[in-house]
């Protein structure tokens, strides 16, 4: 699986026009699945995110983390994440799962997010056209990836 996580100040998710998730202080996380991943996966990349320290401490060094500060979470599925783009000027989808299995999986990654910080997690909407709006604060962004065992 494969996070692009960014510390924002906020965010923001809307399909058709209609704002249907938004965070103040914390990360949005642009989440793929790809072929072969499993709920292992899911869970490491969750712990990652929760735990990987980007947010400034009382000396402004990135030793904190979402969890440590009590930031949000906003998780949106983007499966181009997860694309070949080695060769040519079109990228191949063929490392991203199905989509029955990218859903299956990343409902499984909400769901534990949900479970482990609690009360602070919004969602995109999984294979929606999404307009996704965000203060990148820094910039902070980090590329994270969690391989098929």
């Amino acid at each position: 699986m494969i996070a692009l996580i960014q510390r924002v100040t906020q965010a923001a998710v809307a399909v058709e026009g209609e704002s249907i998730a938004a965070i103040g202080q914390g990360i949005l996380a642009l989440v793929a699945v790809e072929r072969g991943d499993g709920e292992s996966q899911a869970d490491r990349l969750l712990e990652r995110i929760l735990g990987y320290r980007i947010f400034p401490d009382a000396e402004d060094r990135m030793n904190l983390s979402v969890a440590d500060i009590g930031g949000e979470l906003l998780l949106v599925s983007q499966f181009t994440l997860a694309a070949d783009t080695r060769k040519g000027a079109r990228p191949s989808f063929t490392p991203a799962a199905a989509p029955e299995e990218g859903r299956r999986l990343f409902d499984y990654f909400v769901n534990q997010a949900q479970q482990r910080h609690p009360q602070k997690v919004r969602t995109g909407r999984f294979g929606a056209n999404m307009q996704v709006s965000l203060v990148n604060d820094g910039p902070v962004t980090f590329h994270l990836r969690v391989a098929p065992e």
